[in-house]
């Protein structure tokens, strides 16, 4: 029997996002945040650990697509958990707990994403790699024109 291949569409690439996204939220549970607070850690921590508020903000709405409440929400929540603390006036950074918190997922989703492209040959994940920054940078294309 024969597997054919879907077209790749949005949908195809929706549902391998959707599914390796459930794989990764089994672990966020367990450290206790969100898909949207991970993606705050991560932010900070490419900043250093320190990062303006307003650009954090900024990252997770532009990364996410959503609205600026919901990122701020997101802020506030990690600051009330402990994650972020806020040093100075319009900035926010890891706290230990914060760090520690982040390199448990980061771990957890490098272990994650190496059982699912376990034997995809490199020069195959290279082409997606490509084209998936194509679609992503055409979209924001046209979202910016909206």
């Amino acid at each position: 029997m024969t597997v054919s291949t879907p077209p790749v569409n949005g949908q195809v690439i929706g549902l391998a996002h959707y599914a390796s996204r459930a794989v990764l939220e089994t672990e966020l549970a367990r450290a206790g945040v969100t898909f949207n607070q991970s993606v705050a850690l991560r932010a900070a921590s490419d900043q250093g650990g320190t990062v303006d508020r307003a650009r954090l903000v900024a990252r997770l709405t532009g990364a996410l697509k959503i609205q600026e409440r919901a990122a701020e929400g997101t802020v506030d929540e990690m600051t009330d958990l402990g994650l972020l603390a806020e040093p100075a006036a319009g900035q926010v950074a890891l706290t230990d707990t914060g760090g520690e918190v982040f390199e448990r997922i980061r771990t957890a989703g490098n272990e994650i994403a190496a059982r699912l492209y376990a034997g995809i040959p490199a020069e195959d994940l290279a082409t997606v790699g490509r084209v998936l920054a194509l679609v992503t940078e055409r979209a924001e294309a046209e979202l910016a024109g909206a």
